[in-house]
Parts: structure tokens; C-alpha cells; sequence
């Protein structure tokens, strides 16, 4: 495989990670406003984009006495999975050099 090829795929898969987190935060900012109309309004169009992937975190652990840590634990996997790919392809980029 070309290594320009690699690059454009690992670039715009990072940039679809930093989009994701952005989103994500977004998100959960909303939720802190949840009795304002407009908020609410966020909330129902971030919804489908981001519940999927919370719902993953809230079903290895519920939200604990009304805190729910599902969002920490995605925006920690994010994080790792934008970490991992960087020095994945870092790797695979220094061997086809």
C-alpha cells in the first residue's frame, strides 16, 4: 500500500475522531441545560449521532446515584483510539518507507 495513501486515510480518520469528540462534548454541555428550549432542541438533533456510542459505555456501567460516567469513559476511548492510530500508522508508514 502507497504511503500517501495510508496518510490521507489515517488524516481523515483522526479528523472524523476530533469531529466526533467535538460533537460529543457539545452534547453533553447540552445536557446541563436540559429546561431551556433550545437545548433541548440540541439535544434532540445531537441524539441519534451520540447515543449509540454512549449507550455502549452505559451498558458496561449504569449511571451511578444520577452521575452517569458514560460520556468520560467515551471521550477516554476516543482519546485512546485517536493515540492508537497514530502510532499504528506511524508504524506501518516507517515500514513502507
Amino acid at each position: 500500500m502507497d504511503a500517501d495513501v495510508v496518510r490521507v486515510l489515517v488524516v481523515g480518520l483522526q479528523n472524523f475522531l476530533n469531529l466526533y469528540t467535538v460533537i460529543l462534548l457539545i452534547r453533553v454541555l447540552l445536557t446541563w441545560f436540559q429546561g431551556a428550549g433550545w437545548a433541548q432542541q440540541g439535544i434532540s438533533a445531537l441524539s441519534p449521532i451520540t447515543d449509540p456510542y454512549l449507550n455502549v459505555f452505559r451498558s458496561l456501567i449504569p449511571p451511578l446515584g444520577g452521575l452517569d460516567i458514560s460520556p468520560m469513559l467515551a471521550f477516554f476511548a476516543l482519546s485512546f483510539l485517536g493515540q492508537f492510530l497514530v502510532q499504528l500508522v506511524g508504524g506501518l508508514l516507517y515500514s513502507l518507507v
